[in-house]
């Protein structure tokens, strides 16, 4: 059940290197730049973070060449057990771009170091998994787009077909492919389960079919004109994706967002994390094939679509947020109409759950299905429902508020079980917290300018990093400037990319037919992990 805010003394995030008057998006100095350290001590430094009480946050790959540098580095991010970031960046020579892995150190870097080796070629030696993440077979050997050198409009050559799937070898083990292309209106990923009968052995998760290349993108683009494109990688996650890498540039530019903007922002944010939960609940029950709530909560999500057109002209609250706080303001007539929706939809959510949990048949399924133990879910690096589910209790709306959530008392919803009945509560529970911020907000929602000109332009190489708690967890954005305020390099880990690990661990020992149910219960994201 929701629990108050705990501690209002959580240490502000450290935002990177910036120039002396650079401010979160609050408006609050946030010093800091990353500590230089030796690549074979990276790992173990973050692990000890990571020990004490840290929470990993992620690794970046970089050319340092754009910014005066002679080679290639990694930076790797952790909230440190006293809140604050610590920021460790080892530098690599170009000739010979490696460093020890820390994924059997920190398990849940292991996507982000194989991501990196795909797209820079910087390897992590002895990573246990060294295939590729991003860029498959087809790409040619030592194609690396990141690099500096390599131009985002030519496109290399294919290579020859080759695919090589983790596999589960021995008597009466057989293989099951799923994917990439599926039945429904779904994005591609492939599942390859190594099974006995209907019991699940081992499950490879491959993403990467829709990789677009977005971080290439945008390098060179003015501040403004990357918005939109940070902005796409997901069509569901969009105020989340917009409003992270707004404060990474407001961190960079010391601007401070006027405080109708900080409200609105904290309205935007609560209202696509009410989509996507009351959506996903319905997801949930499509997964057994509970039509009567999949019907009946289908309506209910596009009833807050709905209200979002009326709020913001974009169904998806696309075009919204913006650096330095909006790109439009409100519209009037939807912010009138919006108590009154809310009133109805959480009466009619609030007994469509009731009937769901009454039914004795659906919670059998969902109870004791798709279990991650809180340990794992911590090994991991669980965000989100998917944590909150298992018993962690991270929620950045609490533990470092970002907009207006310093202000308001954000309720922390947990379970313990880890299944797919626990996600099932902790989306429900959570919906109904949406719900009262939005009402809140509205009702606290100022009036005054929506935005801010960026108030400074900042040096080449000064980077910041913007965090905001999404429908499916914390999603980080790496920002560093290049010439005349536009993006040297950028990234962009989604909550998807962090927890599309622990879907995989979620799946062996229960049966092949349960993994829809698995699956939708976590509910990430393909396009945003694969960007």
């Amino acid at each position: 059940m929701a629990e108050p805010l705990e501690a209002r003394g959580a240490a502000p995030l450290s935002w990177g290197r910036s120039p002396a008057a650079c401010r979160n998006g609050a408006g609050e100095p946030e010093p800091g730049e990353p500590e230089s350290v030796d690549p074979v001590a990276l790992g173990p430094r973050v692990a000890d973070a990571v020990a004490a009480g840290g929470r990993f946050v992620m690794l970046v790959g970089l050319d340092e060449r754009s910014v005066g540098g002679d080679g290639l580095a990694v930076e790797a991010i952790v909230v440190g057990p006293d809140g604050g970031l610590i920021r460790l960046r080892a530098g690599l020579p170009l000739a010979e771009p490696s460093y020890p892995s820390m994924s059997l150190l920190v398990p849940a870097a292991h996507w982000d170091e194989r991501e990196a080796k795909d797209l820079l070629g910087i390897v992590p030696v002895g990573h246990p998994d060294p295939r590729r993440l991003v860029l498959h077979e087809r790409w040619p050997r030592g194609y690396h787009p990141l690099r500096k050198d390599v131009p985002a409009g030519v496109r290399p050559p294919e290579a020859a077909r080759h695919f090589a799937p983790f596999e589960v070898h021995g008597e009466g083990v057989y293989q099951l492919p799923v994917g990439p292309i599926h039945a429904g209106v779904i994005e591609p990923g492939h599942f390859r389960f190594s099974a006995i009968g209907e019991r699940v052995l081992h499950l490879d998760a491959r993403l990467g079919f829709v990789h677009r290349g977005l971080e290439k993108l945008v390098e060179g683009r003015p501040f403004a004109r990357a918005l939109p494109i940070v902005e796409r990688a997901c069509g569901v996650c969009t105020v989340a994706h917009a409003l992270a890498y707004s404060q990474a540039v407001e961190a960079l530019t010391g601007t401070v967002v006027p405080p109708r903007a900080r409200w609105a922002r904290v309205l935007l944010a609560e209202l696509e994390r009410l989509y996507n939960h009351v959506g996903d609940l319905g997801n949930i029950c499509a997964g057994i094939g509970f039509q009567p709530a999949v019907a009946r909560i289908g309506w209910l999500k596009e009833r807050l679509l709905r209200a979002n057109d009326a709020l913001t002209g974009h169904r998806y609250l696309t075009g919204v947020v913006a650096p330095g706080g909006l790109a439009a303001d409100l519209d009037p007539a939807g912010l009138a109409g919006l108590p009154e929706t809310l009133d109805a939809i959480g009466l009619e959510l609030a007994s469509a759950v009731r009937s769901i949990v009454r039914s004795e048949g659906v919670m059998a399924r969902f109870h004791g299905t798709g279990v991650v133990s809180k340990h794992l879910a911590g090994v991991l690096g669980a965000l989100g429902v998917t944590g909150r589910a298992s018993g962690l209790g991270n929620d950045l709306r609490r533990d470092r508020p970002y907009a207006a959530y310093g202000e308001l008392e954000v309720g922390l919803v947990t379970a313990s079980a880890g299944d797919v009945a626990a996600r099932f509560h902790v989306r429900a529970q959570e919906a109904h917290e949406s719900l009262r911020l939005i009402r809140e907000a509205a009702g606290r929602l100022p009036e005054g300018p929506i935005g801010a000109p960026l108030a400074a332009v900042p040096a080449i190489g000064d980077s910041a990093l913007g965090a905001v708690e999404g429908p499916r967890g914390a999603s980080w954005v790496w920002l560093r400037a290049g010439a005349d305020a536009t993006v040297d390099r950028l990234r962009l880990r989604s909550a998807s990319f962090a927890n599309w690990p622990v879907v995989a661990a979620a799946v062996p020992g229960n049966l092949v037919p349960d993994f829809p149910l698995i699956n939708k219960s976590f509910e990430l994201c393909y396009a945003c992990s694969d960007r």
